[in-house]
């Protein structure tokens, strides 16, 4: 089709044509970085904590005791043989953090003893001699820990600088990260003390507790039995049970101390369901902002194509009485909204790196990837031809009579 009569009625309507370009441009640039901040969103809560969430379920209770004459180690021995006891429970550890939870903590990792800065920073799960069972974790280099290699909290805290922790389990991000392309296995870190801790095992994956906790998703698990007041017992049971078994552990616990309240009870599911809550709902409003900017762009194509049927009217009759088809007819509207849509997207493309830059700028936002604006493109033209098709077809049914009956 030759687009030259199309180019020349669009430079007789010039506002008509540049508004419609100006919103098609704007709807472009929008919907590309909604799009990408959409599967950033969706990336994000997708990432594995590599523990088996399905299983999990998690309990702190700790203890109002306030004079210190509890033994805390006793205690929870006492604890944990209690929830084992329990039945459908399969395996329970106490670990100072758990993914998705409320708190964390990081330690600075060095590889020299007189290292002055930190090489990374690792968030360390210190836990009880169940803890990989408990949380499911894969070793996929290594070994786990011996009896013999776990140690208790207040020892380390008493030799302070001479602490020594036998040893250490790291997932793959961290081990990478510290020795890059090389075999962690072996391998010593510096963190706990001045001694040095070996690395005997590599787990694939496990989470830091938040995303704040420091860059690069490094973590370790430590051979530290932790008696601190108020840590996390944690317990895998079939995925069946695993309300049955939350309160029956909570009743346990509270058979054992009638004093003590429950501050978290949860399962994993759900923790990681509230954790990720914001992401889930910023996702939900950038798809209702992009699906109402298509409506609008729509309806806006839809009007113009419609007051220009109505303005083009007897144009319209003396084509068909020169023997234009119905499809000739239709096929001008589509090349023309077709051309419109092409120039404000080519726009659109222009505002769209101008506005990811705006928020990599004030938001520290990655840079808008290229495979963003094809889907914006196609998306746009797809919505153009749909939206311009129904106008179209009522310029197509405009009879050649009408053109007779205008001159």
């Amino acid at each position: 089709m030759d687009i030259r009569p199309i180019l020349s009625t669009l430079r007789r309507h010039k506002t008509a044509a540049a508004l419609i370009v100006i919103e098609i441009a704007l709807a472009c640039a929008i919907i590309c970085n909604a799009i990408y901040l959409i599967d950033r969103r969706l990336d994000h809560m997708a990432r594995p904590s590599g523990t088996v969430e399905e299983e999990l379920l998690r309990i702190q209770m700790p203890s109002i005791d306030e004079s210190g004459s509890v033994d805390r180690r006793a205690a929870v021995d006492r604890d944990l043989a209690a929830l084992r006891a329990l039945p459908g429970v399969r395996n329970v550890a106490i670990v100072t953090q758990v993914p998705y939870g409320n708190s964390s903590s990081t330690s600075g990792v060095r590889l020299t003893p007189d290292q002055r800065d930190n090489t990374i920073l690792a968030s360390g799960y210190l836990g009880s001699e169940d803890l990989l069972d408990t949380f499911g974790l894969q070793l996929v280099a290594g070994r786990r820990f011996t009896a013999n290699e776990f140690v208790n909290s207040a020892d380390i805290e008493r030799a302070g600088e001479a602490a020594r922790v036998p040893a250490v389990i790291v997932n793959r991000a961290m081990a990478e990260r510290l020795f890059p392309g090389q075999d962690a296995i072996g391998k010593q870190i510096y963190s706990w003390g001045n001694a040095p801790i070996p690395i005997i095992g590599v787990v694939e994956t496990l989470a830091m507790p938040n995303d704040g906790t420091g860059p690069g998703n490094a973590t370790m698990l430590l051979p530290i039995r932790d008696d601190s007041n108020g840590n996390n017992y944690v317990i895998r049971t079939d995925p069946a049970q695993r309300r049955q078994v939350l309160d029956a552990a909570v009743a346990a616990l509270k058979q054992i101390d009638p004093n003590r309240v429950a501050v978290n009870a949860d399962l994993m599911t759900d923790m990681r369901a509230h954790y990720y809550r914001e992401d889930r709902a910023m996702a939900m409003l950038l798809v209702v902002v992009c699906v109402a900017l298509l409506v609008v762009t729509a309806l806006g194509i839809v009007g113009l194509a419609s007051f220009w049927v109505q303005q083009r009217n007897k144009q319209i009759g003396i084509r068909r009485a020169l023997g234009a088809t119905r499809a000739q007819i239709l096929r001008y509207f589509q090349v023309e909204n077709f051309l419109l849509a092409t120039m404000g997207i080519g726009l659109g493309m222009l505002f769209a790196y101008g506005l990811n830059q705006l928020m990599m700028s004030r938001y520290e936002l990655g840079r808008l990837p290229l495979m963003y604006l094809p889907i914006g493109a196609i998306a746009l033209w797809l919505l153009g031809q749909i939206a311009v098709y129904w106008p179209a077809r009522r310029a197509a049914s405009v009879p050649p009579a009408v053109a007779t009956r205008s001159i």
